[in-house]
C-alpha cells in the first residue's frame, strides 16, 4: 500500500506557521522505531506576508519544502527510483567540484597545432581573473557576464598601458564559450550555457600588413631563424596561415608542365582541400625538395621564442609596425587587391569559404584588375 505524503503547517508564534510532512498511513520513525504521522522541516512561512520580503520568503520556503515532500515520497514509495536519482545527483555534485581550468589547460594542450596561443593567453586571464579557482560549479551566466567585462577592460599582457582590443577579447571571450559547450558535450556542465551568452561583437579594423618595400627590406634583412623567415615571406607569397605552412609536406608540393607550381593540401582550420597556385619565387623559398612525408619548413614550431625572433628580425629591418605572423596573410591579401585582383579570387586563394569574410580589404582599395598568379616580386 502507497504512503501519501502532504505538506502541512502548524501555526506557531509571532503569527507564523511550521512545516512539516504528514504521513497517511503512519511510518516508522527510524531514531524511536516507533510509528509516527508527522516530520518537522524545520522551516516556516509567514501567516499573513506584509512586505515583498516576508512574501519571496514564503515562496522559497515552500518551494524547498515541496522539494523535501517529493525526495520523502520517492524515498518511501519509489526507492528504486530515488537510489537512482540520488547518484544521479552525486554524480552531478562530484562533477561541479571538479577543477574548470584544469580542464581548460587539458583543452589548450589540446590545440597546441591550432590557435594555441589564443587559448594560452586566455587560460592565463582566466587565471588572473580567478586566482586560479574555478570550479564547473562556479560556471553560470553571472560569471561568465563578470568575465565579459573583465576582459573588455583589462590590459592586454603585452603593453601594460593599453586595453585589449575588443577583437581581442572577443576572441579570448570565444575560447571559454567553446570550453563551456564542450564542458557540456562531456558532461561537466548540465546545460549548454555558452548557448546562453552572448559573444563579444568585434568592431571592423584595418588588419596590419606590409607593404612590398617593407617586404622587400625584410628580404635584404638577416634573420636568427631562416626557415622562420623563408616561412614568412612564402606567407606574403601565398596567403597561407602559419598552421598550414607548419605541417605542410613534400609530397604536397606538385609542379604541373605548362601550369607551375601546385600545393594540394587540407586546411588546418577549415577541414576543406585546397589545390593552390604558387609563384616560382613562392617555390624557391621552400629549398631543396626531400621525401615526399618530409615537413618543408622543418623546425618550424609556434611558441614564445619564435615569434620574438619574428619581432627582432622586423626591427632589424626598420619596420616600426606591430608585426605577426599572421600580418604576412595580411599582406598578401592587401597586395593582392591593390594590384587589382578582384576580391572573389583574393578570397578563394586564402581559402574562405564565404566572400564576406574579407569585404573589409575591399575597403581600401579601388585599382584596375589585373592577373593574381606572380603578381608580388620580391628581390631574391
Amino acid at each position: 500500500m502507497a504512503i501519501k505524503v502532504s505538506l502541512r503547517n502548524k501555526a506557531i508564534a509571532k503569527e507564523r506557521h511550521s512545516l512539516y510532512l504528514d504521513f497517511y498511513p503512519a511510518i516508522i520513525n527510524p531514531e524511536t522505531n516507533e510509528p509516527t504521522r508527522r516530520e518537522f522541516l524545520g522551516y516556516y512561512t509567514f501567516d499573513k506576508p506584509k512586505t515583498p520580503t516576508d512574501k519571496q520568503h514564503n515562496k522559497e520556503t515552500l518551494a524547498i519544502a515541496e522539494q523535501i515532500r517529493q525526495r520523502r515520497d520517492n524515498e518511501i514509495n519509489k526507492p528504486e527510483i530515488y537510489a537512482a536519482y540520488e547518484r544521479e545527483q552525486l554524480k552531478v555534485k562530484s562533477q561541479g567540484e571538479q577543477d574548470f581550468m584544469v580542464y581548460f589547460k587539458r583543452l589548450t594542450d589540446k590545440y597546441r597545432k591550432s590557435n594555441y596561443m589564443v587559448w594560452l593567453s586566455t587560460y592565463k586571464y582566466l587565471e588572473t581573473f580567478t586566482n586560479g579557482n574555478l570550479k564547473f560549479a562556479d560556471l553560470n551566466e553571472k560569471f561568465c557576464a563578470d568575465f565579459r567585462d573583465y576582459i573588455l577592460t583589462t590590459n592586454s599582457s603585452r603593453s601594460e598601458k593599453a586595453t585589449l582590443s575588443q577583437n581581442s577579447a572577443g576572441l579570448y571571450f570565444s575560447k571559454l564559450k567553446t570550453a563551456m559547450k564542450q564542458a557540456f558535450k562531456d558532461g561537466y556542465l548540465q546545460i549548454d550555457l555558452s548557448a546562453k551568452i552572448a559573444p563579444i561583437k568585434d568592431t571592423e579594423t584595418l588588419k596590419q600588413h606590409l607593404t612590398i618595400e617593407e617586404l622587400n627590406e625584410l628580404v635584404k634583412t638577416d634573420c636568427k631563424l631562416p626557415v622562420l623567415k623563408n616561412a614568412a615571406l612564402f606567407s606574403a607569397l601565398t596567403g597561407l596561415r602559419y598552421s598550414d605552412i607548419e605541417k605542410m609536406v613534400w609530397g604536397e608540393i606538385e609542379f604541373i608542365k605548362g601550369d607551375g607550381y601546385f600545393i594540394n593540401f587540407r586546411q588546418q582550420k577549415t577541414k576543406g582541400l585546397e589545390v593552390m597556385p604558387i609563384s616560382e619565387q613562392a617555390y624557391q623559398l621552400l629549398g631543396k625538395r626531400r621525401e615526399a612525408t618530409d615537413k618543408v619548413f622543418d623546425g618550424l614550431k609556434y611558441s614564445y621564442g619564435q615569434n620574438l625572433v619574428l619581432l627582432r628580425w622586423v626591427v632589424k629591418a626598420g619596420i616600426t609596425k606591430d608585426i605577426t605572423f599572421h600580418c604576412f596573410r595580411h599582406t598578401f591579401a592587401t597586395l593582392q587587391l591593390s594590384s587589382g585582383t578582384d576580391i572573389y579570387t583574393v578570397s578563394k586563394m586564402l581559402g574562405h569559404k564565404e566572400l564576406k569574410t574579407k569585404q573589409v580589404y575591399a575597403k581600401i582599395v579601388d585599382k584596375t584588375k589585373r592577373a593574381a598568379a606572380d603578381k608580388i616580386k620580391l628581390d631574391f
